[in-house]
């Protein structure tokens, strides 16, 4: 399902939390629990990965999460301000010491002038920590080939977070 090289970092990521003693979580829109998928699949994930939260309709966002409903309207589901708000209700919902979260465009359709097919938001929050936020502009690669990507963006998003 995943390719050898991104199996790898996993494995590597789970060996660095479960040596610091910390839970990861995750919040995901356009990778469908892609990363939780990812990361479930090493033997002892369970060790470190507490849960995962697949909030694909803005009412998800709120009702599982806590995404103010305001923040949606004014800025839309994919947006830097509601990849944050997705991470940071992974912190307020679960007892994860991490949380990285994914929102975008994987296209085919769906993209605007504005927000096109490829762009991806991240969200990684530490408790007692604020929230930060990465875009990514993928292009056109196909949905496959989006949420691949952003995988292994929010990978690397949970390395940064406990470097």
């Amino acid at each position: 399902m995943f390719d050898d090289k991104l199996i790898r970092r996993a494995e590597a990521l789970i060996a660095l939390y479960r040596e610091q003693r910390l839970l990861l979580g995750s919040a995901e829109s356009c990778t469908g629990g892609l990363v939780a998928g990812l990361l479930t699949s090493i033997a002892g994930s369970s060790e470190v990965f507490e849960r995962g939260f697949v909030t694909y309709s803005n009412a998800a966002k709120t009702a599982c999460l806590g995404v103010d409903s305001a923040l949606l309207e004014r800025f839309g589901a994919v947006s830097a301000d509601v990849a944050a708000a997705m991470a940071v209700g992974v912190l307020e919902n679960s007892p994860v010491d991490v949380a990285v979260s994914v929102t975008g465009i994987a296209g085919p359709g769906g993209g605007s002038p504005a927000k096109p097919v490829g762009l991806v938001y991240f969200g990684v929050a530490r408790r007692g920590g604020e929230a930060r936020t990465l875009e990514k502009r993928f292009g056109d690669l196909g949905r496959s080939n989006v949420r691949a990507a952003s995988v292994a963006v929010a990978l690397d998003l949970l390395f940064r977070a406990v470097e």
